[in-house]
């Protein structure tokens, strides 16, 4: 007879079906010792037909338990492959889904070298933090220059050399001041990246609950 069960609730038994699997390999025993002149096997401390009983039978518990974690993650798996969902930024399988999230979340297989979009918002931003200091440092030195040319010209002991800018001085600004390039205008693009990431995973979160929760499977 094939059983009916949400996604949801087959993913809470394939947890406990771990879990539960686990413990019965860990608390059975499979292999004793035992002495022709001793009734009981050595480690157990019972008979040694009571024994091989007992280890035939959890031997075959833990394999229909594994029988059936086969059988219900399969048909999450198949389940997930043709569910659909839909987000702001394009619709997708239950299964590209979770691998999208996990990857964005540098949970997938690659760890953080799959997570294209934040390796990309990141370098954008070192860039161009290294860039605005670059441009900072290299006027910060061509003001001190500009300041000790315009001293060396006008004197000392002026006082009306920030009030008479020398062309000479002001042409010589303008030709060694180190100017940005950023043709995407990262600051702005990047803010857009985060925007689309948290929303993008807020959606995924949400629409993968939300089929979970009202997609049956049949196994």
């Amino acid at each position: 007879m094939s059983e009916r069960m949400l996604v949801t609730q087959a993913l809470d038994e394939r947890d406990l079906l771990v879990k539960k699997i686990n413990d019965k390999i860990q608390k059975a025993s499979f292999v004793d010792t035992i002495k022709p002149n001793v009734e009981l096997v050595y480690n157990k401390r019972i008979k040694k037909e009571e024994f091989i009983q007992a280890a035939s039978s959890a031997y075959q518990q833990i394999m229909d338990l594994i029988a059936r974690f086969q059988t219900i993650d399969a048909a999450i798996i198949n389940s997930n492959a043709n569910t659909k969902i839909t987000t702001s930024y394009g619709t997708y399988t239950v299964a590209a889904a979770i691998s999208l999230r996990s990857r964005m979340r540098n949970m997938g297989a690659y760890d953080n070298e799959a997570n294209f979009e934040d390796r990309l918002r990141n370098k954008l931003m070192q860039e161009y933090s290294s860039r605005v200091c670059v441009c900072d440092k290299e006027n910060a030195k061509l003001k001190e220059t500009a300041d000790s040319m315009r001293l060396s010209i006008l004197g000392k002991d002026t006082k009306v050399k920030e009030d008479k800018p020398l062309a000479v001085v002001d042409a010589y600004i303008k030709e060694n001041t180190t100017e940005l390039v950023d043709p995407l205008s990262v600051e702005k693009l990047t803010a857009k990246l985060d925007e689309k990431r948290d929303k993008l995973l807020s959606e995924l979160d949400t629409q993968i609950k939300v089929s979970n929760a009202t997609t049956f499977i049949e196994f």
